[in-house]
């Protein structure tokens, strides 16, 4: 196989493909209204574009296209070589559009609508590469009803692949039919042609100056389609110009032409829709990023007014958890001189009204001392029973509905602003969404809410009673201890021999007792200080956890994935529109055929959808 053909091959593989990444693109679900709209643009789109691929090698249908008076019609009956349609430079002569085909073309493979045209077959080899198509005038001032020229020209443009562009000295700046050129030019090359060469001075320069700003025109050609026409009738040789226009369409235009033609025009037609689409697309895309950013900053918000809320009901208890995680710090910390001092810190109620018995003189006061007691134990577990189901509470504590109705009404604003749907289901939706994933979190996360503060209480304990932390505290604590005792001992055993009145009267250890139980407190408070600033930390990130786990899909999670989704639409159809630029430039250049400039999107929806579905 010829490396032509495999080139050939494979360009043509690569149109299937983004073909099919198009009609893929154009199937998937969305609630962006912007890109619903551009789905159907693209909807729209992909039977014309099956039909140019099943016309590949069918000829090359070239339609006329200018002002009225241009001498369209003349320039065709120069171009066959014989009268096939009336001419006339005033009025508008050519109301029914004028087929001219070779014998052996078979035109129902074309697409068109043979009842609508006056079909003329030559049998002339310059016919078999080309069908050539008379039509009426863009510009005409006929009332424009269902059967006007101007809708007749926008039926039969769509399944054209060539316009013969043709305009005069006092037409070519006709806003009117520049304006229906830029709308047909799109799928179609371009052959412009200034006519009335024996009767205007030669404006090309100016009208390419003109053109080339939305253009690419290779050549204009000047030619005098009358004298052509004598020309060939008496038999005489052409003009340079109006034989080489005949020698483009007759000969340059052959098969390999007439593929790179149908390819450049298909691609045209997709790199137009995917620009117009993407941006309409990029348009609507900042509202889209101004809800996201909405969304966030409620997330943001409801979350941390969740986890105070937490935070506030996890503390309630705290006093209780400290006295649990002090008691967990003795026992690991083992029997010495400091975890004794702890645990008469943690039980010093207990230990005061335990000694109020030795006061007791008659069994009536032991019994009120014993009730007491019996009252304060009660109360006790009471307090950790408060505790424990405070914890149980705690799964469905959190945003009321209040709260979420006033985050709905103004995330609603938002999400209408960037054309996403908006029922009210979806909303009360959310609303249960959430309620539902809250109770699945109480579940998952607050089954074991007691084990949990156990676990916390046990990761506190162990990291607060190891070697180095009890090494200092029962340093600092028996220093003063050591002191004391080294002070007694020399003064009994040393100073009080040489001395009898050197002993220590009874205020020394008044006041040694003293500093050591502030000393002691001192520590104590220092040592529990601490583990209270370790749990509250611990709590902060318990009720933060809760509260971002509550809210760990979003608050919205719909709203979000169509904001997600409506970027990747957007970054697919710019990545498609890359494909089909570079294919295009890869297919689309050519010395003798002029083609439209694509720059940016300049049609809007109504314009292209008329364009697609005129065939």
């Amino acid at each position: 196989m010829a490396t032509s053909e495999l080139a050939q091959i494979e360009m043509l593989a690569s149109v299937d493909s983004l073909i099919h990444q198009l009609k893929l693109w154009s199937e998937q679900q969305t609630d962006w209204k912007t890109a619903q709209q551009s789905q159907a643009v693209i909807h729209q789109l992909l039977p014309r574009l099956d039909m140019l691929r099943v016309r590949l090698e069918s000829p090359l249908v070239i339609a006329t296209f200018g002002g009225t008076g241009t001498g369209k019609s003349s320039l065709v009956n120069a171009l066959i070589g014989s009268y096939c349609t009336t001419s006339g430079r005033q009025r508008p002569t050519t109301t029914e559009p004028v087929l001219i085909a070779h014998p052996d073309t078979d035109l129902d493979r074309l697409g068109l609508d043979l009842s609508q045209f006056h079909v003329e077959q030559k049998k002339l080899d310059e016919l078999r590469n080309i069908i050539l198509i008379d039509c009426p005038d863009p510009d005409t001032s006929e009332a424009m009803d269902e059967a006007g020229n101007l809708t007749r020209l926008q039926q039969i443009i769509p399944l054209c692949d060539i316009l013969l562009y043709t305009s005069t000295q006092q037409k070519y700046r006709s806003a009117r039919v520049s304006e229906e050129l830029k709308e047909a030019a799109v799928g179609r090359r371009l052959i412009f042609v200034q006519t009335h060469a024996g009767l205007d001075e030669d404006i090309r320069e100016d009208w390419r100056q003109q053109l080339s700003r939305q253009f690419d025109v290779p050549e204009i050609y000047f030619v005098d389609s009358v004298r052509a026409l004598e020309d060939q009738l008496a038999d005489r040789p052409l003009e340079k110009e109006f034989a080489s226009l005949q020698n483009v369409l007759s000969t340059q235009l052959g098969k390999s032409e007439r593929l790179q033609v149908r390819r450049a025009n298909l691609l045209e037609l997709i790199q137009n829709a995917i620009d117009h689409c993407s941006h309409k697309n990029s348009t609507a895309l900042p509202a889209i990023r101004e809800l996201e950013s909405f969304l966030k900053q409620q997330q943001v918000s409801l979350t941390s007014q969740m986890s105070q809320e937490l935070r506030k009901e996890l503390l309630i208890s705290r006093n209780l958890w400290e006295r649990r995680l002090l008691s967990c710090v003795s026992d690991s910390w083992g029997f010495s001189p400091f975890s004794t001092m702890l645990r008469v810190y943690n039980g010093l109620g207990n230990f005061i009204a335990s000694a109020s018995l030795f006061r007791a003189r008659n069994s009536a006061q032991v019994a009120l001392i014993g009730a007491l007691q019996g009252a304060r134990w009660i109360g006790n577990r009471q307090k950790e029973q408060a505790a424990e189901d405070r914890l149980k509470r705690i799964g469905s504590f959190g945003l009321d509905d209040n709260k979420l109705r006033e985050s709905q009404l103004l995330i609603d604003g938002y999400a209408q602003a960037a054309g996403l749907a908006t029922h009210q289901d979806h909303f009360a939706g959310s609303l249960e969404k959430l309620q539902t994933e809250a109770a699945y979190v109480e579940e998952q996360f607050l089954s074991d809410a007691g084990t949990k503060i156990d676990g916390i209480i046990t990761k506190l304990a162990y990291k607060n009673s190891g070697w180095f932390t009890r090494i200092w505290y029962e340093t600092l604590f028996l220093s003063l201890i050591v002191y004391a005792l080294v002070r007694i001992g020399k003064n009994f055993f040393y100073d009080s021999f040489l001395d009898e009145r050197n002993i220590l009267a009874i205020d020394f250890y008044v006041t040694a007792g003293v500093i050591f139980l502030i000393w002691s407190g001192l520590l104590v408070m220092l040592f529990t200080r601490k583990l209270k600033r370790g749990l509250e930390a611990e709590i902060n990130q318990l009720s933060d956890e809760l509260a971002q786990a509550k809210l760990a899909h979003g608050l919205f999670p719909h709203l979000e994935q169509a904001c997600q989704q409506a970027h990747a639409l957007q970054h697919s159809l710019e990545r498609m529109g890359g494909e089909t630029r570079q294919l295009r430039n890869e297919i689309a250049s050519s010395r003798i055929l002029g083609a439209w400039k694509v720059t940016e999107p300049t049609m809007n929806a109504g314009s292209i959808s008329s364009h697609l579905t005129s065939q």
